[in-house]
């Protein structure tokens, strides 16, 4: 029996190494780690070349503030942020019509979990999700069109989980992975 080939790695990026530096630099003024360890600790982070050993490099530092919000609200028009932008904690979108982009493939995210809130009247939506991001939608209502999501059949591990969750009117969400 044959099996399949297994994905490689999900590669560390230089935003996400940046962020690594800032919260180690973030544990040590704040009395979290002592000098040598932050030293050993950068040097695992300046090296790492996956993302699961930039997690273990931020393993036992103190969670962030679980309460980073950010709201992004337009009543008609777009909504869109690309790019290397830093994805806050908890995420809240509200558009009384128009259309929503977010692509969270070069983004900055600090966090393991990600909740993005959506409250739309009408208009669509497109959410794009770093390759190795989870996806929960459970939460999500749709009053007119389901969403449109296809999970990865083959996961990979140390991605952040992106829940969403809302209420959209009329409109579609469409929610793809990133290709790389």
């Amino acid at each position: 029996m044959t099996s399949l080939p297994e994905d490689p790695p999900s590669l560390v990026r230089e935003v996400d190494r940046e962020a690594a530096v800032q919260r180690l630099q973030k544990a040590y003024a704040e009395g979290h780690i002592p000098h040598e360890e932050l030293d050993e600790r950068l040097g695992h982070v300046l090296t790492a070349t996956t993302r699961s050993e930039l997690v273990s490099a931020l393993a036992s530092l103190p969670e962030e503030d679980p309460g980073a919000t950010s709201t992004i609200a337009a009543v008609g028009g777009r909504i869109r942020r690309r790019g290397a932008w830093r994805v806050p904690r908890v995420l809240k979108v509200a558009s009384a019509y128009g259309r929503v982009h977010l692509d969270l493939s070069r983004a900055v995210i600090e966090h393991s979990v990600v909740d993005i809130e959506l409250q739309l009247g009408t208009g669509r939506a497109k959410i794009t999700v770093p390759r190795d991001a989870t996806v929960d939608l459970e939460d999500l209502h749709t009053g007119w069109k389901d969403s449109r999501y296809k999970p990865r059949r083959r996961s990979h591990p140390g991605g952040p989980r992106v829940r969403i969750t809302g209420a959209m009117g009329f409109g579609r969400l469409k929610i793809r992975h990133a290709w790389r």
